[in-house]
């Protein structure tokens, strides 16, 4: 395709596929994260049936995500499973374990709160692994030529295992959020409560995560606090205190949409923040998109299914999003 970048197109749909999974998804895991802080049988079931009609759909972005991966940069796919292998799985095993749980509490009678810990579990391992894949990602790989040459645990380290706490607080965070947006009464007035303290361990982590980067990886800290790049790259943390301060703001008055289109500018922000540090490598320390590419006939050909299939997917999200819309209240729902 003449005058398109397609390595750095290819980067954009993956990136965007990568995004719409941990904002739908992400919700997704946050009730089950938060499942355990809620004793009430009927608000467990109106906590799991503002998901019910569209979570499995949640999944196909990353599903998306990863054929894109495989399509666009076989050798960023060969090497990120090669690398993390162990926590995909677990993330893996995770999210099946959920979805049996999710489809089984329903049915399962007095056996309902073995099946609720399920759900809760399913999401805490799912999450802490993609948590712990995302430090691991960004602490960077031992590549010698095509090929990974790290060990079966080098994604074990301290930082991956703070990444991995610091996403089950993300994810909580919009997961109350979410239920801020779809439940009222006790049940809201509860998630409001929650609401504060994740979002201010929220706050924490990413100081965390922005201070302990740069301080292992010199390169990104020449990237955010060179000039005149601190600059312009300033705005990206006055923001993430601006959503902090407007979150508990909002969550003192009347909250209803407001706290989860915030907790989404923060994750967006997060995510910006991450593109930022790592641009334009694929497989850190020093494998850019250009360099981990597929052949330009290949990123062309699957180019093509890409933009006719992402539309259908986005139609299809959003409808159902559109159909369900509104309060979900006690005894009705999914059964």
């Amino acid at each position: 395709m003449m005058g398109v970048d397609l390595p750095v197109l290819w980067a954009l749909i993956i990136s965007f596929c990568l995004m719409m999974y941990v904002v739908l998804d992400g919700f997704d895991l946050g009730i089950g994260i938060l499942l355990p802080f809620v004793r009430s049988i009927d608000d467990r079931d109106t906590i799991v049936n503002t998901v019910a009609p569209v979570w499995d759909g949640n999944e196909t972005w990353l599903v998306l995500g990863g054929a894109s991966l495989l399509a666009a940069f076989p050798l960023a796919y060969a090497v990120l499973l090669s690398a993390l292998y162990i926590p995909l799985v677990f993330m893996l095993a995770g999210l099946i374990w959920r979805g049996v749980a999710f489809e089984f509490r329903f049915v399962a009678g007095a056996h309902r709160a073995f099946w609720d810990k399920a759900f809760a579990g399913g999401s805490y391992v799912a999450t802490i692994a993609q948590g712990v894949s995302l430090g691991a990602f960004i602490n960077g790989f031992n590549i010698t030529g095509p090929s990974y040459q790290g060990g079966a645990l080098d994604w074990l380290t301290p930082f991956s295992l703070f990444t991995g706490i610091a996403l089950l607080a993300a994810y909580a965070l919009l997961g109350s959020t979410w239920l801020i947006l779809k439940t009222e009464g006790g049940l809201q007035k509860r998630m409001i409560a929650l609401t504060r303290p994740i979002t201010l361990t929220v706050l924490i982590g990413i100081g965390m995560v922005s201070v302990w980067t740069p301080l292992i990886h010199s390169e990104i800290a020449a990237r955010w606090f060179s000039f005149p790049n601190l600059f312009f790259l300033a705005p990206v943390p006055l923001l993430v205190l601006g959503a902090v301060w407007a979150m508990l703001r909002v969550l003192n008055r009347a909250a209803n949409a407001a706290p989860f289109w915030l907790a989404l500018l923060l994750l967006f922000l997060g995510y910006s923040g991450l593109a930022i540090s790592l641009w334009p490598n694929i497989i850190p320390p020093n494998i850019s998109i250009w360099e981990a590419a597929a052949p330009p006939q290949s990123m062309g050909f699957a180019l093509v299914g890409a933009l006719f299939i992402i539309p259908f997917i986005l139609g299809y999200t959003s409808w159902s999003y559109f159909v369900f819309r509104g309060k979900v209240k006690a005894g009705e729902g999914y059964h």
